[in-house]
């Protein structure tokens, strides 16, 4: 039997929605735009006919690993501290995060001159976790997955009266997410799909209030790994249901269960939802560094992953842009992820000793 969760308890917490909202529509995200103009990079939308064949369509990569701090998550982290009233900005916020909601919030909580405390799971990016420190938040290690951070975090914003701000399932982070699409509509002309990496759901939600709204042509796919297909299994289900994470190269999606609110805004508004494997995660990243030399973390190349390996038949000869989200990865996973791919390939990989 389904029971409601106590007021005080984590779930309750972290399905609580932000403070007067019920939704989110195309305005929120232009208003989000307005918001954090100047404050971040229109980052480029890059063609890359060599990634493809010419039958297989056009491709061109959102390059959101350029932000400021290597992730489109400082969108909605951004938007979202812009939004504290001058009472929570004095306290300060908390959250928890597999690391680039928490640089997002560091480098911009500095500029804005907000405390910051960050939660993240013991098995964190090194680099990332060095990031936050060095840009002034106070870093706290706690658990070995993101759910059992968000339970520490949720339990310290309690103690401490700072405003807890999720990594995905709040409607203020979502319109800042939601800015991507906004770019990109403006960057590819006469755009037929477009391939969003899903973990929580927070950018999958806001680039497809986007797109039904301004482009309902446009098919809208989400790509999590097979090793957390947690909108995969809310699909079937009907409703945001928890599913067993194993370790992938895509730590930035290893979400557990997709966003209570995140799901309800991109409900009807998402074609389909692929899951590719760590080896497609894998060749995806080499091959952003041999044809781009972009250096992406294994989330940020998920998106590719899947139209590299056809894992979606609706993407087969249209226009299409792939969302590249995040490049901070450490030096040692990405060798081993670029030898990976390699080795499918047959080939090898010399890289100099340690």
């Amino acid at each position: 039997m389904n029971q409601t969760p106590a007021p005080n308890s984590p779930v309750a917490l972290a399905a609580t929605p932000p403070t007067g909202a019920a939704g989110l529509c195309l305005e929120d995200v232009r208003a989000a735009r307005r918001r954090i103009a100047g404050a971040l990079r229109v980052t480029p939308c890059q063609a890359a006919p060599g990634l493809i064949p010419p039958a297989d369509g056009a491709l061109w990569l959102k390059r959101d690993d350029l932000q400021i701090t290597g992730s489109f998550k400082e969108r909605g982290a951004r938007h979202a501290l812009e939004r504290l009233s001058p009472a929570d900005r004095a306290r300060g916020v908390v959250a928890a995060s597999a690391g680039n909601h928490a640089l997002g919030l560091a480098y911009h909580g500095k500029a804005l001159g907000v405390p910051v405390t960050l939660v993240m799971a013991t098995t964190a990016a090194r680099v990332k976790v060095q990031r936050c420190r060095a840009l002034g938040a106070e870093v706290v290690l706690a658990g070995e997955s993101f759910a059992e951070a968000t339970g520490a975090a949720l339990a310290l914003a309690r103690r401490s009266g700072a405003r807890w701000v999720h990594p995905f399932d709040d409607l203020e982070v979502m319109a800042g997410q939601g800015t991507v699409a906004l770019e990109v509509l403006e960057q590819v002309p006469d755009l037929e799909a477009i391939v969003v990496p899903v973990g929580g759901g927070g950018l999958l939600a806001g680039v497809a209030t986007v797109m039904r709204a301004l482009a309902p042509q446009v098919r809208v796919i989400g790509v999590e790994p097979e090793r957390a297909p947690s909108l995969t299994r809310a699909r079937q289900a009907g409703t945001p249901e928890s599913v067993i994470v194993t370790p992938t190269l895509a730590d930035g999606l290893a979400v557990a269960r997709v966003g209570e609110h995140s799901f309800r805004v991109l409900q009807g508004k998402v074609d389909a939802v692929a899951t590719v494997t760590e080896d497609e995660i894998a060749r995806a990243m080499l091959r952003l560094f041999e044809g781009q030399r972009a250096v992406v973390e294994g989330a940020g190349a998920a998106g590719l992953a899947a139209v590299l390996s056809g894992r979606c038949d609706l993407l087969a000869g249209r226009r299409t842009v792939v969302l590249v989200g995040g490049g901070n990865v450490d030096a040692d996973t990405f060798s081993a992820a670029l030898r990976r791919g390699l080795a499918r390939e047959g080939a090898t990989l010399s890289l100099p000793a340690a």
